[in-house]
């Protein structure tokens, strides 16, 4: 992992955070997810996926609303899946 990618001292789980970053998570997602289950435990938050439905089945100004929401930059000039993939990579 090179150096600028390092957890910093507020991520609970480094190995976790680490795991999450070669799968291709975004650094934010990746330490909200090991302090998490840092907190809780895996099962624990591993269980609350899953409930809301699939990006795909949305629809654009929704998709928008919710980038909005989780300021994504660019997101007025996205497409469908554009949005799509933004959001799940956030």
């Amino acid at each position: 992992m090179p150096a600028d990618d390092k957890p910093g001292p507020s991520v609970k789980d480094d190995k976790r955070y680490e795991a999450l970053r070669r799968e291709g998570n975004s650094k934010e997602k990746s330490a909200r997810i090991a302090n998490a289950s840092a907190a809780q435990g895996a099962g624990t938050v591993g269980a609350r996926g899953g409930r809301a439905g699939s990006y795909d089945e949305w629809s654009v100004d929704d998709l928008r609303k919710r980038a909005r929401e989780l300021d994504v930059a660019g997101r007025s000039s996205m497409t469908k899946s554009e949005l799509v993939d933004a959001l799940r990579n956030h």
